[in-house]
């Protein structure tokens, strides 16, 4: 598997949190906020990499990305 992962993301804006909320449903739990789409985005992006490093610390795995066509 290759450590350039290209999941999909879903980015929308909370009116309960007042934030714009990126999650990816592939990897469980894995979502993040921002003020902004782009901040939000940018957060995920975090968030990605330390679900991708735990799981591998665990021994868990990774899916694979789903390819859109």
């Amino acid at each position: 598997m290759s450590n350039n992962y290209r999941f999909e993301v879903i980015i929308y804006w909370s009116d309960e949190d007042q934030a714009f909320i990126a999650e990816v449903p592939e990897l469980p739990g894995c979502a993040a906020d921002g003020a902004t789409y782009a901040e939000a985005l940018a957060n995920l992006e975090i968030i990605i990499q330390e679900w991708i490093e735990t799981a591998k610390e665990l021994g868990r795995p990774i899916p694979e990305p789903k390819i859109y066509a």
